[in-house]
């Protein structure tokens, strides 16, 4: 293969409508597939843009750190105001208690109260 000047490339390529950047102060670039995160420290990340389409290039000199995802899902659940109210009066409790016991129960009122009440 011919080798050919950087500068003579650069011109060729801006004709060819091709504008190569390099970004600078790259600490780590993360991607993230199904059921795990590799992440390349300290990359070399080069910008083409190319008919309006960027193209990012990265090269990764030092070794990647593959995170593993746990399977378990991250169930998040909210209730109203006036269910942990109503929950923290029946029974008597803190709103910490009437919420874990709103959990336990699954949002159910009436289980939660009866968990907190010792009715169960």
């Amino acid at each position: 293969m011919f080798s050919m000047n950087p500068r003579d490339l650069k011109r060729m390529m801006k004709r060819m409508g091709i504008d190569v950047q390099e970004l600078s102060g790259v600490k780590s670039v993360t991607i993230t597939a199904e059921g795990k995160e590799i992440i390349l420290r300290n990359p070399q990340v080069t910008v083409m843009k190319v008919q309006g389409t960027k193209i990012y290039q990265v090269v990764a000199t030092l070794p990647e750190e593959v995170v593993e995802e746990s399977s378990e899902e991250v169930r998040e659940v909210s209730f109203s105001e006036e269910d942990i109210s109503f929950v923290m009066e029946q029974a008597g409790v803190s709103r910490e208690k009437a919420v874990e016991a709103l959990e336990k129960a699954g949002g159910d009122i009436a289980q939660a109260i009866l968990l907190l009440t010792g009715q169960s």
